[in-house]
C-alpha cells in the first residue's frame, strides 16, 4: 500500500481546500464543496472564502445568505457551521441523536428528568407563529413549565439540538454585529428536513464519507469523524470501501480516498495563505499533522487565526489599532517575509477596516 508523507498530505489538503489556487467557484458552490465553513464567529467565514475564491468581495456572502442559499446552523461537531440550504436539509436529521448527546453530556446534571421530546414539542408550538425569537425569548415562553433549569442551558438544548434552527441574517453578514434571532430551519427555507431513512440504510452517511473525501481527503476514519462529530459511521465506510482507494500515512494509519481526487507532487509550491479562526483546513481531522506542528496545535482550538507558508501554519494575525499584526512561529526567510507581506497587503485591502499598518514581527 502506498505511503503518503505528510507533505503529500499537505498538498492534497491544501489542493481539495482551494488554498492552492483560488477557485473561480460561486460562494454556494465552495460552501457545498468544503462541506460547509465553522461559523461561531460570524465575519471569520469573509476571510476564508477570500483566501479560497478569486475576487471574492463580502456582498458575495451577503446575498447568498439573505436569498437562503446558505444558512448558519448547528450541525458537525454541535458547532455553528454556514452550509448550503440543501446540505442543511439533507444533513440534519442524521445529526440529531449526536447533537442531543453533547447537549447533554456538558449539562446532564442540570437537564436531569427532563422529557426531551416534550420539551422539544413545546418549543416547536411557541416558533409555529413563524416569528423570529431570540434563545432568551423563546426559554421565557416556555420558563413557566420548566422553571428549574438555569435559561442559558435550557435555551441552548432547544436552539442546538432540539429545533432545527436558522440564525437569520443580519446574523453573519459582513461587519454587522447583530445577535441571534432564530427560525425553524424548515420554515426560512420552506421546505421539509430530510427525514431518515427506516429501512436501515446510512444514505447520507455514505454521502458524508465521500463529500468529506472530496473536500479532505485522503483521511482516515478518525479524521472524518472528528470532522462531523458522528460516531455511527463505520457502516457507512464500509459500503464505500470498495468505491474508494487505500494509502497509509508514515505512522501506519490507513488512509481512505476517492479514486480521481486530486493529489498534487508534494513538490507543488504552495502560496501564503491567512486563514481565519477555527478554520476547517486546521479543525477538519483528527491528526491535524499534515498542516499544523504539534507544538502549535492549541492554536487551532484557542481561536487564533493563522497563516499558512509552504502550507502549514507558520504564523498567527490579528487586527488592532488600525495594524496587521502578524506573528511568526518561527523566523520567515527574505523570500517569505516577503510574500507574507504581498499577501497581508490584499487582504487589508479587503478588510478595508482602516489598516494603516502592517507590522511583521521576526518570529520566534
Amino acid at each position: 500500500m502506498t505511503v503518503l508523507d505528510t507533505r503529500a498530505l499537505n498538498r492534497a489538503t491544501l489542493a481539495r481546500q482551494h488554498l492552492l489556487a483560488r477557485s473561480d467557484s460561486s460562494v454556494p458552490e465552495a460552501v457545498a464543496h468544503l462541506c460547509g465553513l465553522q461559523a461561531q464567529e460570524p465575519q471569520e467565514p469573509f476571510t476564508g472564502l477570500w483566501s479560497r475564491l478569486s475576487d471574492f468581495t463580502p456582498e458575495r456572502l451577503d446575498d447568498a445568505l439573505t436569498g437562503r442559499a446558505v444558512v448558519r446552523t448547528h450541525l458537525m461537531r454541535r458547532t455553528v457551521h454556514l452550509v448550503t440550504a440543501d446540505d442543511a436539509l439533507a444533513w440534519r436529521a442524521r445529526h440529531d441523536a449526536m447533537l442531543r448527546q453533547r447537549v447533554l453530556g456538558t449539562y446532564r446534571r442540570e437537564l436531569a428528568g427532563i422529557d426531551l421530546d416534550e420539551l422539544a414539542a413545546a418549543g416547536r408550538a411557541v416558533m409555529a407563529d413563524q416569528q423570529p425569537r431570540t434563545m432568551t425569548e423563546l426559554v421565557q415562553a416556555l420558563a413557566d413549565r420548566w422553571p428549574g433549569p438555569p435559561r442559558r442551558v435550557l435555551g441552548e438544548l432547544l436552539v442546538a439540538a432540539l429545533i432545527p434552527m436558522a440564525q437569520l441574517p443580519p446574523r453573519g453578514q459582513w461587519q454587522q454585529t447583530a445577535g441571534v434571532r432564530n427560525l425553524p430551519l424548515s420554515t426560512w427555507l420552506a421546505r421539509d428536513i430530510d427525514p431518515l431513512p427506516t429501512d436501515g440504510d446510512d444514505p447520507v452517511g455514505q454521502q458524508l464519507l465521500h463529500r468529506y473525501l472530496a473536500a479532505y481527503g485522503p483521511a482516515a476514519s478518525a479524521d472524518l469523524r472528528a470532522w462531523c462529530g458522528l460516531a455511527g459511521l463505520p457502516a457507512a465506510v464500509k459500503a464505500a470501501r470498495e468505491e474508494l482507494v487505500a494509502f497509509r500515512d508514515e505512522r501506519g494509519r490507513e488512509l481512505l480516498d476517492l479514486p480521481d481526487a486530486p493529489r498534487p507532487h508534494p513538490d507543488t509550491p504552495a502560496p501564503v495563505r491567512f486563514l481565519p479562526a477555527f478554520d476547517n483546513a486546521i479543525l477538519g481531522y483528527h491528526d491535524r499533522s499534515r498542516i499544523i506542528d504539534a507544538p502549535h496545535l492549541g492554536l487551532s482550538v484557542a481561536g487564533h487565526r493563522t497563516v499558512l507558508v509552504d502550507g502549514r501554519v507558520t504564523a498567527t494575525w490579528t487586527v488592532r489599532d488600525h495594524h496587521l499584526h502578524i506573528s511568526p512561529l518561527r523566523p520567515l526567510t527574505t523570500l517569505e517575509r516577503e510574500a507574507v507581506h504581498t499577501e497581508a497587503q490584499a487582504l487589508a485591502a479587503f478588510l478595508d477596516d482602516d489598516i494603516e499598518h502592517i507590522r511583521l514581527d521576526a518570529g520566534n
